[in-house]
């Protein structure tokens, strides 16, 4: 028997670095293989998944900034990046059996829908995953605020912030073998004590709409629907209600 889930809606919010495996760099087929598996396992479940991809794998914009490229043009480029990861994605679910569709923030029709909140949200009525692309369409945006806001656009339930350790530390756990693991945080303790979670803007909105992150170890099978389950794994971040 299926397990029940908790969430019904959600936006899975993936890191361009997850893209890249090991290397760091680049996107790594049997990577985004097994990322489309458990977004597979969620939709099998009777779940609405939208995915938010970022670039980091590929450009990402403020370190191109940082290099001298005008911040603008550099964020653009960030973008730009998302929907080469988007394709791939696409590409890893569609092969998988999961109907699936890209809308971009930036108009390009030959290769993705436009981003239109109606039509998204009657992709996910209808059981397709849709992978939301170019960020917000605006340069200063992150990622993380494109969740967010899609997150609430499409009246998601939660989002689930899938990283490469297994929730939110005191202090960065790779160089400190002391870091404390938290099981539960505040948007105001994570604004506070400066938590890499989100950044603040995308963790304000989401206090404004009271929309709860669960922060998450992507790397390990099966978490994706352990999660959407209500298994107490990584760190959830919520009003503390």
């Amino acid at each position: 028997m299926k397990p029940d889930p908790v969430y019904r809606r959600v936006v899975l919010k993936l890191s361009g670095e997850a893209f890249a495996g090991d290397g760091g760099f680049g996107i790594e087929p049997a990577v985004v293989g097994s990322i489309a598996q458990e977004v597979a396992e969620a939709v099998e479940l009777g779940v609405a998944v939208a995915v938010v991809v970022g670039g980091g794998n590929i450009l990402r914009g403020g370190t191109a900034a940082a290099g001298g490229v005008d911040r603008v043009n550099a964020d653009y480029m960030g973008m730009l990046a998302t929907v080469i990861n988007g394709l791939a994605l696409q590409d890893a679910l569609e092969q998988s059996g999961v109907p699936t569709r890209v809308q971009t923030a930036i108009w390009m029709q030959q290769l993705a829908e436009p981003y239109i909140r109606r039509r998204a949200t009657r992709h996910l009525e209808k059981g397709r995953v849709v992978i939301f692309a170019g960020g917000t369409g605006n340069p200063y945006f992150s990622t993380d605020t494109t969740a967010a806001l899609r997150a609430m656009e499409m009246d998601a339930e939660a989002i689930l912030m899938a990283k490469q350790v297994d929730g939110v530390y005191d202090s960065d756990p790779k160089s400190n073998p002391h870091a404390v693991r938290f099981d539960r945080l505040t948007y105001l303790d994570v604004l506070n004590r400066g938590l890499q979670v989100m950044d603040s803007t995308a963790i304000t909105l989401c206090m404004d709409n009271k929309l709860p992150i669960v922060v998450f170890d992507l790397m390990r099978t099966g978490n994706v629907r352990r999660v959407i389950c209500g298994e107490h794994i990584g760190t959830v971040v919520d009003g503390g209600d």
